[in-house]
């Protein structure tokens, strides 16, 4: 089935309260779609809802609560049938190796891995429905491109993404018998509440509703795989493909110059 962005698609979109989230909401509602939107504040939802009430409602949850998520269930169908979820809920906490804590690494697995996981739950029964109806059902899980190169302090944020864009990629393996697509957006640096607490240079860094413009226009595109900027995300696959002698010698040295 085509994954091209149809008019007037019933969207579930999470982490929808700032951020990326929050421009794509707008943007998904001025292009006309419906959107049931889900995050933790509910007042952020409350406000965004009062901008497109006919367009949205707002569903406030921690996806990675399983009796948050159960609760917003039947909110899915407010709409009509679901025909997109994207999976947006994420966090970011960097570590400090000279004060080693292992709950900021699970802090990253469980929002942006075990919460994404949860929220299938409720939302793969969705999909499969619309889908039981011979309509085009799409899966959009936003990850990172960060976790292509072994950046310092990120070893929890990156292997939050490493797993999650593995565990979309093994789900478009074993849904495509099933003709639900599978979408992985792996954005670079990106202006938003999170990043703003960044306290390193982020190269090519863009705005949130520049990255929710480049969201929507790969999905009206069809495409699997939606990475920017380009300029940023060629360059770290460029230099992830090095060897990777050479991959630990650069790692170290940005580094020993970021903690410096």
């Amino acid at each position: 089935m085509s994954r091209r962005l149809e008019t007037a698609s019933n969207i579930w979109l999470t982490g929808a309260s700032s951020g990326i989230g929050e421009a794509l909401a707008k943007q998904l509602a001025t292009h006309g779609h419906r959107l049931i939107v889900t995050g933790r504040r509910k007042e952020a939802l409350d406000a965004l809802v009062n901008q497109h009430p006919e367009q949205m409602l707002a569903a406030p949850a921690d996806t990675t609560s399983k009796s948050d998520l159960e609760a917003l269930k039947d909110s899915l169908g407010h709409f009509g049938d679901l025909d997109m979820a994207i999976l947006n809920a994420g966090t970011c906490e960097y570590l400090e190796i000279a004060e080693y804590d292992s709950r900021v690494i699970e802090a990253n697995m469980i929002t942006n891995v075990v919460g994404t996981a949860r929220s299938l739950d409720i939302v793969l029964p969705a999909l499969r429905a619309t889908r039981a109806k011979g309509k085009p059902a799409t899966l959009v899980i936003v990850s990172s491109s960060a976790w292509w190169f072994p950046f310092g302090r990120a070893e929890g944020y990156g292997a939050s993404k490493a797993a999650l864009t593995y565990f979309a990629h093994a789900l478009r393996a074993d849904l495509a018998a099933e003709g639900i697509d599978v979408v992985v957006v792996s954005p670079g640096f990106v202006k938003t509440p999170l990043t703003d607490r960044n306290d390193f240079p982020m190269p090519f860094i863009i705005s949130s509703e520049d990255a929710a413009h480049r969201i929507v226009k790969g999905l009206e595109k069809g495409k699997t795989e939606i990475a920017f900027p380009r300029r940023f995300t060629w360059l770290l696959k460029a230099l992830g493909a090095l060897p990777q002698g050479l991959v630990d010698r650069m790692a170290a040295s940005m580094a020993r110059n970021n903690h410096s």
